[in-house]
């Protein structure tokens, strides 16, 4: 161990991909937003002009006040780091970079004129070098994707809006909102880990630091393969009622569960999509003009399609049922609902019977919470 308490690793090189649109890494969802946002001509630049009303300059304080601003004579093994993850995804502009005093682990990305990143020192001591560098280009990758300038703004409309929600039937509207952005927000905290791992470019330090990030830094009690099932158990099991329960848990997070983004990580890592990056083929920044929105949305619609007919959940698996027009559904529903029916068909599976339990490669969807 060294005096900054991060593991020695040998020196290896990594791909760097001159131009990278974030496009190349986003999910499908996040992505079709995004694209629909880019072409608001002048939206940046109005938001911008009105960041008087937004509290950017007194978070920018805050941090040179009363954190530790990361350089070359600061924590320069994060300074370090951070100028590898930029130049790796080719962001011209080093962000800004901050460490606070905060025993929980926890890093984010804000700002609207320049973004600023700000890791805990919880999250500093648990990880270790590799996995610190995947944490890193995590939230480079919400840099280069404007996340940060977008979260800013969405964020501070939603406080605006939640100040009047005392206007009849405003609740209701709000709440359609708030949910509306968690939903985008969980699937660019999944762009953000892709992008992470095109800067670290090791899946076992990305899978660690996800893991340490659920249950501490006790790695030699666990275990990738058994993490990885968890979340396989966690999609699969159970019946309708839980089904529900999954989707209120969800809802009141602005990140996704731990498990699931190692999952989706990993089979976004196995996706023709990842190697095509590597191997140097990818979307160029220079191209994002000409990007088309309803192509975006055309993507968008077909992955959640995807993840329908693919997904083992009992509801989503009902849902794929009643989209193709599966006999009867009252039946299904109450099996379904209630558990009945388990090893009432043939094979094990979830025991439902007529169940789709079709699987596809799919394309998935990071902080912390990555953020």
């Amino acid at each position: 161990m060294t005096d900054t308490g991060f593991e020695k690793v040998p020196a290896r090189n990594r791909r760097r991909f001159p131009g990278i649109s974030s496009r190349a890494y986003e999910h499908p969802a996040d992505r079709s937003a995004l694209v629909a946002l880019r072409k608001l001509s002048g939206f940046d630049t109005v938001f911008k002009t009105l960041s008087g009303l937004l509290p950017e300059r007194s978070l920018r304080l805050l941090f040179l006040s009363d954190s530790v601003r990361v350089g070359e004579t600061q924590f320069p093994h994060l300074h370090e780091m951070l100028r590898d993850a930029c130049y790796i995804l080719d962001l011209e502009k080093v962000p800004q970079m901050y460490v606070q005093q905060d025993p929980k682990p926890n890093a984010m990305c804000i700002g609207l004129d320049e973004p600023i990143i700000v890791v805990t020192t919880g999250l500093v001591e648990l990880l270790d070098e590799e996995e610190m560098r995947a944490v890193v280009g995590h939230e480079v990758g919400h840099a280069l994707s404007g996340h940060s300038v977008y979260r800013t703004i969405l964020l501070f409309l939603t406080g605006l809006a939640l100040k009047v929600a005392w206007i009849p039937l405003g609740n209701v509207a709000i709440m359609a909102l708030v949910t509306a952005l968690r939903e985008w927000f969980r699937k660019s905290e999944l762009s953000a880990d892709r992008a992470g791992l095109l800067v670290g470019q090791d899946l076992n330090a990305s899978m660690r630091g996800l893991m340490k990030i659920a249950g501490g830094n006790h790695l030699h009690e666990m275990n990738v393969d058994a993490f990885l099932a968890q979340a396989d158990e966690y999609e699969k099991s159970g019946d309708l009622r839980d089904s529900v329960l999954k989707i209120l848990n969800v809802l009141p997070r602005t990140h996704p569960f731990t498990t699931v983004r190692a999952a989706e990580l990993k089979k976004w890592s196995q996706h023709r999509d990842y190697q095509r990056i590597m191997d140097g083929h990818y979307p160029r920044r220079e191209e994002d003009k000409d990007t088309s929105v309803t192509d975006s949305f055309r993507q968008s619609a077909s992955h959640y399609a995807d993840t329908v007919r693919t997904s083992k959940d009992p509801l989503m698996k009902l849902v794929g049922d009643i989209a193709g027009g599966a006999g009867d559904l009252g039946g299904k529903l109450r099996d379904r609902f209630t558990g009945a029916g388990a090893g009432a068909g043939s094979g094990s599976g979830t025991g439902t019977a007529g169940g789709s339990g079709s699987e596809g490669k799919g394309t998935t969807g990071p902080a912390p919470e990555q953020g």
